[in-house]
């Protein structure tokens, strides 16, 4: 029986991927559980895998393109067999294939003709997406790509009508994750009532407690490992904050799993430490590392970033002084960190320099108060300021 190969959704925020490129062609063999082909979600690359065996009977999708989860890619199928009836719309999309990560693609997009009037078009995916939202006609444009293709970057370089009485640019389309950003951003800072609360905290003791660790232990946490760590023993204290607002109620999570921002070049991604509050400072360190360094490659897979209850967003080392976070649901918590500063303080009314840091909390109203979120933060600053609970042993779930 044929078998339809769709672009799958990966994630509750993935609405579309890319196709970054094909591994097999028409007619080639392939076996349940090989890779077809590269796509581009909303936080990674992944291999697409096939469930079913056979031959590649038909490509729909080409190289570059942007589809809809759900949509038909391709049809896998016996030689002989007559595939009609799955390459028809009124067949429901069904699961034939999966998704894994894979090392980003290096191979450009191919490009695809594009028929206007007469003439045949040579262009780019992208630039065709291009063409369109600034209504310029790939007719007149010369091409500067390989035997004459245009590409996107041709497009740009045109003054359409669209723009004739505005400053000219170059558009450069959204990648899949800012996509998924502005999506997420939405539909979080508008409907979600947001309150926010900042506290500054005297860092000295949790400067020196990181570096006395590391003499002793031969371990390197970061100023956000110490972070990680000191917010899931808040959390415990105050469970009220690891939260979700769910409706007609509120859900309490028993583990606390922590969200850390991290940027890359075409927006953010937030890999989750499980259950925090059950490892110790080594543990929480060493899976940070590594949960970092595959999220720059973009090789997380999706339970590797998504359910967290609460995160951390620390932008300290950027030289950034405090901010505000935007809460991404269901998470009703979020802890935006700024930098550790030389600030002048006044100790029994002699002035004298010290190390501060702020600290900006942001809420959700509809599931937390103001008194709560402000006890979680003196809980918090407790113990920055009083760092030895930090290197003790795992707490028991």
């Amino acid at each position: 029986m044929a078998s339809r190969v769709v672009m799958p959704k990966l994630t509750d925020t993935m609405e579309e991927g890319v196709l970054l490129e094909w591994k097999k062609r028409e007619g080639d063999s392939v076996q349940a559980g090989e890779a077809l082909a590269e796509i581009e979600t909303d936080k990674a690359v992944m291999d697409l895998e096939a469930f079913a065996s056979g031959i590649l009977r038909k490509i729909l999708v080409q190289n570059g393109e942007t589809v809809e989860s759900g949509k038909l890619l391709g049809v896998i199928g016996e030689a002989d067999e007559d595939i009609t009836e799955a390459l028809s719309d009124k067949v429901m999309p069904v699961a034939s294939t999966s998704a894994k990560p894979a090392a980003a693609s290096t191979t450009s997009p191919d490009t695809s003709p594009m028929s206007i009037g007469e003439q045949r078009v040579i262009a780019s995916p992208r630039a065709k997406a291009l063409a369109t939202k600034r209504g310029i006609d790939l007719s007149t444009v010369i091409g500067t790509g390989p035997g004459g293709r245009i590409v996107e970057e041709d497009v740009g370089n045109v003054q359409g009508p669209a723009t004739s009485a505005m400053p000219v640019g170059t558009d450069q389309p959204l990648t899949q994750m800012r996509k998924a950003i502005a999506r997420a951003t939405v539909q979080s800072k508008a409907p979600v009532p947001h309150f926010y609360l900042t506290r500054e905290i005297d860092m000295e003791a949790a400067e020196q407690f990181r570096r006395q660790f590391k003499k002793d232990r031969q371990s390197h946490p970061s100023m956000t490992d110490l972070l990680i760590k000191a917010v899931a023993l808040a959390l415990r204290k105050h469970p009220e904050l690891n939260v979700s607002y769910v409706g007609e109620a509120i859900r309490r999570y028993e583990r606390v799993d922590i969200g850390v921002a991290v940027g890359m070049e075409d927006g953010l991604i937030t890999p989750v430490i499980r259950d925090c509050g059950a490892k110790t400072l080594e543990t929480i360190s060493s899976e940070s590392r590594a949960l970092i360094e595959r999220a720059k490659q973009k090789r997380l897979q999706p339970q590797e970033y998504s359910g967290a209850t609460f995160s951390i967003s620390n932008l300290g080392m950027f030289g950034v002084d405090s901010f505000l976070a935007v809460l991404i649901p269901p998470q009703a918590a979020s802890l935006a960190v700024g930098a550790v500063r030389d600030v002048p303080v006044i100790v029994d009314g002699t002035v004298k320099a010290g190390r501060r840091m702020q600290v900006t909390l942001s809420c959700d109203h509809r599931a937390i108060d103001g008194v709560m979120g402000a006890k979680f933060l003196t809980e918090l600053k407790r113990i920055l300021e009083h760092p030895q609970e930090l290197a003790a042993q795992a707490i028991k779930s």
